[in-house]
């Protein structure tokens, strides 16, 4: 028996888009308040379609062991860090 579980929580969003930006936003507010969130294994899919899922971050391997903590879809380089919204 393993000694680490996986939590599913279905949260419905009315598209991929929207999907998303919901997941990353929890995703992120989740890994400040525990190290045992993993937002790099984040993926949304379609109710209907459970089996086919979509990445939320790009998470792929950067110099020195971090993560890209970029959307899944970026066009930028790859970051540790998401960039701030600009607040004007």
């Amino acid at each position: 028996m393993t000694d680490r579980w996986v939590i599913h929580l279905p949260v419905t969003a009315p598209d991929l888009h929207r999907a998303r930006i919901f997941a990353r936003t929890a995703a992120r507010v989740l890994a400040r308040l525990s190290a045992r969130v993993e937002p790099g294994g984040v993926t949304v899919s379609a109710e209907d379609q459970q089996c086919v899922r979509h990445w939320v971050f790009c998470d792929r391997p950067l110099p020195g062991g971090a993560r890209c903590a970029l959307p899944a879809d970026h066009t930028a380089p790859c970051s540790r860090r998401a960039p701030r919204p600009d607040h004007r």
